[in-house]
C-alpha cells in the first residue's frame, strides 16, 4: 500500500487533517489570485490519503474503477455529459502559428492577445494539438480547463510539437514570446522535455507564472536552471503506478528542487495506484493554477 511506502513522511493524522482544511478553503496569500469554479465538486480531488506537514507532497486517491469506470461513457474514450460543458467551443479555434520558418498548429481557447494569463500545453509521445483540445478524454479535464480559462479572461494553447528536442522548445518558445500575458507551461510526459530546456532559457522563464509537469520525465538538473533560480512555482503530479517514469525519480526532482532555497514554492501530488496517463485525467485545474499563479 502506498501509505505503508510513505510511512514516516507524512504528517500524523490531526495534523493532515488541519493542512488539507488550509488547501480546500484555499487560504492563498493576500495577493492570490482566485479563479471562478467551473464543476469543481466534480473535478476535486476525491479523497486525500496523506499530505506532509508543509503541504508540499500529497497523496491522492485515485480509484479506477470509481475515476474511470464510473466518470466514462465509454471507458478512456468518452466521458459522460455531465463532466463537460460544450458552451466554450464558440471561443476555440486551430490557428496556425508561423515562427522559425515553420507552421505550428495550435488548438486556442479564449482571447490570447487579451489574456490575463495563458496556460500552453505541451503534449507527449504521439500526440498533437487534438489531445489537448478534446473535450471528451482524460474525464473531461481538458474541457474543464479550457473553461475555465475562459471564465477567467485566460487563453488556453495547444500546439502540435513535433519533435522533443530545440527545435520543438524553439517552437513553444515562439508562442510563449507570440503573447503578452504570464504563461503557465504545462508538459505531459516526453513533453517534459521541453518544459525542462524552456527551464534553462533564462528569456522564457521571464515570461512564466509557473510550471506543471503531469508524469514528467525526471530531471535532476532542473533544480540549477533558470527557472528554479528565479523561484518559478512547479507543480509536479505523477502516478504511483507509472510504468513509464518511476513516481520516486521524479520525486527525487522534486526533492533537490524543494531544497534549492528556503519555501520554494513547488507541490508534489500522488496518485495513489495511478497509471502513468492519470496525471491528465486527474490534475485538479483549479487548484494547481492557484497555487502557482498565488506564488509568482
Amino acid at each position: 500500500m502506498m501509505i505503508e511506502a510513505l510511512r514516516g513522511v507524512v504528517a500524523p493524522w490531526r495534523a493532515v487533517m488541519a493542512a488539507l482544511l488550509v488547501m480546500l478553503l484555499g487560504l492563498l496569500p493576500a495577493a492570490a489570485l482566485e479563479l471562478k469554479g467551473h464543476k469543481d465538486g466534480l473535478f476535486a480531488y476525491p479523497g486525500l490519503l496523506a499530505v506532509t506537514e508543509d503541504g508540499a507532497f500529497v497523496v491522492v486517491d485515485y480509484d479506477k474503477k470509481r475515476d474511470i469506470h464510473r466518470r466514462d461513457q465509454e471507458p478512456e474514450r468518452r466521458v459522460r455529459s455531465r463532466y463537460v460543458s460544450l458552451k466554450v467551443k464558440r471561443h476555440s479555434r486551430v490557428a496556425t502559428h508561423e515562427a522559425n520558418g515553420r507552421r505550428v498548429e495550435t488548438g486556442l481557447t479564449g482571447d490570447f492577445a487579451a489574456a490575463r494569463f495563458t496556460v500552453i500545453f505541451v503534449h507527449g509521445r504521439g500526440g498533437d494539438q487534438r489531445l489537448g483540445m478534446n473535450d471528451y478524454t482524460f474525464g473531461g479535464n481538458f474541457n474543464r480547463l479550457k473553461n475555465l480559462m475562459v471564465l477567467n479572461g485566460g487563453a488556453y494553447l495547444a500546439p502540435t510539437v513535433a519533435s522533443f528536442d530545440d527545435q520543438g522548445a524553439r517552437d513553444v518558445k515562439s508562442l510563449i514570446e507570440a503573447g503578452r500575458a504570464p504563461v503557465v507551461l504545462a508538459c505531459a510526459s516526453m513533453g517534459s522535455i521541453i518544459c525542462s530546456k524552456l527551464a534553462r532559457d533564462a528569456s522564457v522563464v521571464e515570461r512564466l507564472a509557473g510550471m506543471v509537469l503531469l508524469g514528467g520525465a525526471p530531471d535532476m538538473g532542473l533544480a540549477k536552471s533558470a527557472a528554479v533560480k528565479a523561484r518559478v512555482p512547479i507543480v509536479f503530479t505523477h502516478g504511483s503506478d507509472d510504468s513509464v517514469y518511476a513516481w520516486r525519480s521524479q520525486k527525487a526532482a522534486f526533492d533537490v528542487v524543494r531544497a534549492s532555497s528556503a519555501d520554494y514554492p513547488a507541490r508534489f501530488v500522488l496518485f495513489d495506484t495511478g497509471s502513468h496517463g492519470t496525471p491528465i485525467r486527474m490534475t485538479d485545474w483549479k487548484q494547481t493554477l492557484e497555487f502557482v499563479l498565488s506564488r509568482r
